[in-house]
């Protein structure tokens, strides 16, 4: 069965975290997910206050852009919300957005090489491991968490470019792909991460998540035609979905045909009505996906 999400996405401001969450909650739907983009909304700080508003959506912050943390502190901070929250945080890690990044003193010369560091690093820490490593970026001497999470929980990286995919599949638990990335580019990116987890011996399940730009109601199909182009997407075939709940639940399962297990409804910036869109997810195209 295909997980179906929605996004929160952060041109709204937070004091509306909270009843889009409980509505997510209220309303079935199975994954709320987060953004951090600079300079908008924490990832950490409303995926805690998300978690504790409601009772049973998981929530999802993709993504914790690397070079802005210590990997300790990214251990302890998903160890926390993994505790206090058991199965119900999905946290994905990634380069970040390198203006942003520069943006902040942050930019790292070699971004896949923190990220894999970053990583390793992290995934090692949640499963209760002491960590001494001295990497180009991360060093970390003698450090163990003292409230690791009660048991295994996911790390999922974001990527798009090939080398990262390569990664995602060697050293991460799931992948998370952009809404620029159609059924066609879902199926590359499985092959690309297949190459990872075999050049690492893993056979272990690995959860792929894809956004999938999406509007609905009577201006839909203009609102995506202007977003895609306002992202430099507009020639790309088969990039994102406008109509009705049929339409959205077909775009759905092409995407999930092409590998995708778990589909994240992402609302264009300008969407009007962000509580309908959760119920338009939730209610009428959550019945119509397999």
């Amino acid at each position: 069965m295909t997980a179906l999400g929605a996004v929160f996405r952060p041109q709204l401001p937070p004091e509306r975290l909270r009843a889009l969450a409980r509505l997510a909650d209220e309303t079935g739907l199975e994954e709320l997910w987060l953004w951090e983009d600079c300079f908008r909304e924490g990832g950490i700080s409303t995926a805690a206050a998300a978690l504790a508003w409601t009772e049973r959506v998981r929530i999802g912050v993709g993504l914790l852009p690397v070079p802005l943390r210590n990997v300790a502190i990214t251990a302890m901070e998903a160890a926390t919300l993994h505790r206090m929250f058991p199965g119900r945080a999905v946290l994905a890690i990634g380069h970040g957005v390198q203006d942003w990044m520069g943006q902040v003193g942050a930019r790292a010369e070699s971004p896949l090489t923190l990220l894999r560091e970053h990583l390793l690093a992290l995934r090692a820490l949640l499963a209760g491991e002491r960590v001494t490593t001295r990497g180009r970026y991360v060093s970390l001497d003698d450090v163990a968490l003292d409230w690791p999470p009660g048991g295994p929980v996911e790390v999922l990286t974001g990527a798009t470019g090939p080398r990262t995919l390569r990664l995602t599949g060697e050293a991460a638990d799931g992948t998370v792909l952009t809404a620029g990335t159609p059924p066609e580019g879902v199926r590359r990116a499985r092959g690309l991460i297949e190459e990872g987890r075999r050049k690492a011996g893993r056979t272990d399940p690995h959860r792929v998540v894809v956004y999938l730009l999406t509007a609905t109601g009577p201006d839909a199909t203009a609102r995506l035609r202007a977003e895609l182009a306002d992202e430099g997407l507009a020639d790309v075939p088969d990039l994102g979905v406008a109509g009705d709940p049929d339409a959205v639940a077909k775009a759905v399962q092409r995407l999930a045909d092409a590998g995708a297990d778990t589909v994240v409804l992402q609302p264009t910036a300008d969407e009007p009505d962000p509580e309908g869109f959760v119920r338009f997810v939730a209610q009428d195209v959550r019945p119509l996906v397999p």
